[in-house]
């Protein structure tokens, strides 16, 4: 994968064997924080997140010529050793390399927003997007303020809050229609 600057990247693993990846909810907290301190060092703009119990899910934005994957390595492996060391544990907690998919088309930035953000429902963790606290879709629908959200990017895109919420109801419908372009039919 050739990364370039203010390119667009849905990424996203899993756990080895679809196991769990967060053992506690203060796991998330813990992710998210090292998100939070590692974004602008790293030239990196989080679009949309979702953290599973046993995946996660990113579009993100590269600001600088340094490639996403410097920033995913160093973040991941971080995360793993602290918790292999917490859970007495050894080895690699991911399935692999993190999968890194270019957006080439602007019209797919929406719809990949969305596919992130309906996961939980998807996974019938939750029965909306906003009952899931472990992504920015709170964000998106103006219920909670994070370092996690660039408002700029959504009003270049949405109208209000209100748009999205919106099109997210109406997402359930057309999801089909673009999972083969955003993931594997088996993730």
């Amino acid at each position: 994968m050739i990364y370039e600057k203010n390119g667009f990247y849905h990424i996203y693993n899993r756990g080895c064997n679809r196991e769990q990846i967060f053992f506690c909810e203060n796991d998330y907290e813990l992710l998210t924080n090292k998100i939070e301190k590692t974004i602008v060092k790293s030239g990196i703009n989080i679009i949309a997140y979702c953290l599973m119990p046993n995946h996660y899910h990113f579009l993100v934005q590269q600001l600088t010529d340094e490639p996403v994957s410097s920033w995913t390595k160093f973040l991941f492996n971080s995360y793993v050793q602290i918790i292999n060391h917490r859970e007495n544990r050894k080895g690699t907690l991911f399935e692999g390399k993190v999968q890194p998919k270019v957006i080439t088309y602007n019209k797919y930035l929406i719809q990949i927003i969305q596919y992130i953000h309906y996961n939980p429902v998807a996974a019938k963790l939750v029965e909306s997007p906003e009952d899931w606290k472990y992504s920015n879709y709170l964000e998106f629908i103006g219920k909670r303020k994070s370092r996690l959200f660039d408002e700029k990017f959504f009003f270049d895109h949405f109208q209000s809050f209100e748009e999205y919420e919106k099109l997210m109801k109406d997402y359930k419908m057309n999801k089909e229609m673009i999972e083969d372009y955003i993931i594997e039919k088996d993730d």
